[in-house]
């Protein structure tokens, strides 16, 4: 479900919000350029969600600082501990999820039992890999993903071993409360907040 995000423009608030919080990292990585994330939108077949993609081109491509734990990644980098040999990245194949969808454990246990081994393994690989970009990893297999294709374009998930979970205050989603979109979840990075609401 949408709330309203503009993915297609850059707001000049938000521009304008990033500029700040990227200035006052003196380790922000200068930006790609409008060259490079067009190539690497071409190669994809995507175009990047704003305002992440303004960010990339003209204000930072990563930060070490964070937001996550182990920095914000260049565009098309993957985490040291992504692994070698896992499944071709399709940002162009639509992201499989609308809601939080915990897989291992927990009251929201959702759906295994209905899946064969092979039919909840192929679903879960799509939700690593499909329709999404990495933006950095908390370590300890915590991925954060911007959805570049789909419904849930433009907004920030947190896809671990247990499950996958939507940031951003929205009809269910009470865990991970805060603006949804990638100026939000910076800000709210930037403001020292927890991810979580119970923290």
């Amino acid at each position: 479900m949408m709330t309203g995000m503009n993915t297609e423009t850059c707001a000049p608030s938000e521009a304008a919000a990033l500029r700040e919080i990227f200035a006052s990292h003196p380790d922000a990585a200068p930006p790609a350029g409008w060259e490079a994330v067009r190539s690497f939108e071409a190669e994809h077949g995507i175009v990047l969600p704003e305002p992440y993609r303004t960010c990339v081109a003209e204000i930072s491509d990563g930060l070490r600082a964070g937001p996550p734990d182990y920095g914000l990644l260049p565009l098309a980098q993957t985490p040291s501990d992504w692994g070698d040999g896992r499944a071709e990245r399709l940002l162009a194949q639509p992201f499989p999820l609308m809601e939080t969808w915990q897989w291992e454990g927990g009251e929201e246990d959702e759906g295994r039992e209905e899946l064969s081994d092979e039919e909840f393994e192929t679903r879960v690989e799509a939700v690593y890999d499909h329709g999404s970009l990495l933006l950095g990893t908390d370590g300890c297999g915590m991925y954060w993903h911007l959805i570049t294709t789909g419904p849930q374009r433009g907004h920030v998930w947190l896809i671990d071993e247990f499950g996958a979970i939507p940031f951003g205050t929205r009809p269910g989603t009470p865990v991970m409360p805060g603006t949804p979109g990638f100026a939000g979840w910076v800000a709210h990075w930037a403001e020292g907040r927890s991810w979580f609401a119970d923290d």
